[in-house]
């Protein structure tokens, strides 16, 4: 199996199968994080993840830097999410508007059940971790979600490793000022 990214590229160009899924496999996590730091949970985030390999497959031959797969890769992704959402502003409607004067519809409830405690605590951090700014919401997905080290998340994002060490610190201390608001840093 190809040991570099630039050699799955290769790979890849050959029309090697196994390749595809190596780059697959090597940057899925990556791109899931890409993809949910920047549509949250308003979005397909998984149709947009492989929408993201799809175009990449389709294109592959215009990476110029097969060394930056992963950074070729996060852009792909982001700019699919974010021609998503503007298509969403586009054609999304309140419900209201659909039907004017009715009342909203009694969605089921997602908190009931044996463990609604833990599902309120989810919820919770989970939309204290969408109102982080953009670029701590990434950084921080891609540390926790994808596992991936501070020189990863730099070559991926294009900032230095200091920048990727500051910008945790800042969400952490975010997330720590919103969930625990009483907490000493």
């Amino acid at each position: 199996m190809p040991s570099s990214d630039a050699d799955v590229v290769r790979a890849v160009k050959r029309g090697d199968a196994a390749a595809r899924e190596e780059m697959v496999r090597r940057h899925l996590g990556r791109v899931h994080a890409a993809c949910f730091g920047t549509l949250g949970r308003r979005g397909p985030v998984e149709d947009l993840v492989q929408e993201t390999f799809l175009k990449a497959l389709a294109a592959i031959d215009s990476l110029a830097d097969p060394g930056r797969l992963g950074s070729w890769l996060h852009g792909i992704a982001v700019k699919g999410c974010l021609d998503w959402l503007k298509r969403k502003e586009r054609t999304t409607r309140p419900f209201s508007a659909i039907a004017p004067g009715a009342a909203t519809p009694d969605w089921p409830d997602p908190a009931r059940g044996p463990d609604a405690d833990e599902i309120d605590r989810r919820e919770k951090l989970l939309d204290a971790v969408e109102r982080l700014p953009a670029p701590y919401r990434e950084t921080l997905l891609l540390f926790y979600f994808d596992d991936a080290s501070y020189r990863e998340i730099a070559a991926t994002l294009g900032v230095s490793e200091a920048a990727v060490n500051a910008r945790l610190t800042k969400a952490r201390a975010m997330l720590r000022e919103r969930l625990l608001p009483h907490a000493k840093p």
